[in-house]
C-alpha cells in the first residue's frame, strides 16, 4: 500500500481508546483517512484525536459511548457518518480479556466477557454490514478485531477463546455473504500476544510478542486486501495449524 492510499476516505474506529486501535488510528491518519473515534472515555478520545490531526488526517470526530450498553440503530450509525461526512469502513476493536480463573467461579465476569467480545462486538457487525451493504456494497469493509484464542479450546482461556471463537465465525459468515449475494467485504483480525495495557499482568518475553504498532500495519493492510481472515503477526496462522492439528489425547497433556 502507498503513501495516502487512504486519503479522503472515512473509517470508524469502535473501541478506539485501545492501544492497538490508537496505532491503526495512527497508520491511517498518516495516510490521509477521516476517522470517527468511539470509546467510552471521551477525554482519552480528545486527545487521541488531537495527535491524529497533527499526523495528517484532514478531519477527526470523536464520540464518547459505551458500545456494550449502546444499542447500533440506523439513527446511531447515520449520526456517526454524519461527523466525518461518511464513512466506508468499519473496525471493531473494542474488548475484554478478563481472568480465566475469575470466570469459570463468577457468573458475572463470564457473561461480561461474553458480552463485550461476542454479542457486543457481533451486533455492531452486523449493524455496519446493513449500513454498508446499503451506502457502500461491495466497496464497504467491516473488520474486527479477534484472537487465535478462538482457534481452539484451551485451559488457559477458554471462556474469552469462545466468546472470540464466536466472533470470527460471525465474521467468516458476513465475508461468505458478501462472495456469494454482494455486499461489505468482511475481515477478521485473529492476533496473537500483543503488548498492551490489557496484557499488562501476563508475563512477556520472546518471538511470539509484537508491538501495537507491529500489528497494527498488518491491520491496515488487510482492511484494504482479499483475505476474510488475517493472522497478526503472520505466523500464527501457521502456530494455530499445529495446534488445532494436535489430536485431542496429544493436547490434553500440554498445558499451553
Amino acid at each position: 500500500m502507498t503513501n495516502n492510499a487512504w486519503r479522503g476516505r472515512g473509517v470508524l474506529i469502535l473501541g478506539a481508546a485501545s492501544a492497538i486501535a490508537e496505532a491503526v488510528a495512527r497508520d491511517l491518519a498518516a495516510q490521509g483517512a477521516q476517522l470517527i473515534l468511539v470509546a467510552r472515555d471521551g477525554a482519552r478520545l480528545e486527545a487521541i484525536a488531537a495527535d491524529l490531526r497533527v499526523r495528517g488526517s484532514p478531519n477527526v470526530a470523536v464520540r464518547a459511548l459505551d458500545l456494550v450498553e449502546s444499542e447500533p440503530t440506523d439513527e446511531l450509525l447515520q449520526s456517526l457518518a454524519d461527523a466525518i461526512g461518511g464513512f466506508d469502513t468499519a473496525l471493531i476493536a473494542h474488548g475484554l480479556l478478563g481472568d480465566q480463573t475469575r470466570a469459570e467461579q463468577d457468573a458475572a465476569h463470564a457473561a461480561a466477557l461474553i458480552d463485550v467480545n461476542f454479542t457486543s462486538a457481533g451486533l455492531w457487525a452486523l449493524a455496519l454490514a446493513r449500513r454498508l451493504e446499503r451506502t457502500d456494497g461491495r466497496n464497504g469493509v467491516v473488520a474486527a478485531i479477534g484472537s487465535v484464542a478462538g482457534d481452539r479450546g484451551r485451559s488457559s482461556n477458554f471462556v474469552y477463546g469462545a466468546a472470540k471463537a464466536g466472533l470470527a465465525v460471525l465474521m467468516q459468515g458476513l465475508a461468505h455473504r458478501s462472495a456469494l449475494h454482494g455486499g461489505p467485504k468482511a475481515v477478521i483480525f485473529k492476533l496473537g500476544f500483543v503488548d498492551t495495557p490489557m496484557t499488562a499482568e501476563i508475563p512477556k518475553g520472546g518471538p511470539l510478542w509484537a508491538t501495537p504498532d507491529a500489528v497494527a500495519k498488518v491491520i491496515v493492510k488487510g482492511l484494504d486486501g482479499r483475505s476474510a481472515i488475517v493472522y497478526g503477526p503472520w505466523f500464527w496462522r501457521y502456530v494455530m495449524l499445529i495446534i488445532r492439528l494436535l489430536p485431542q489425547p496429544v493436547i490434553a497433556r500440554i498445558d499451553i
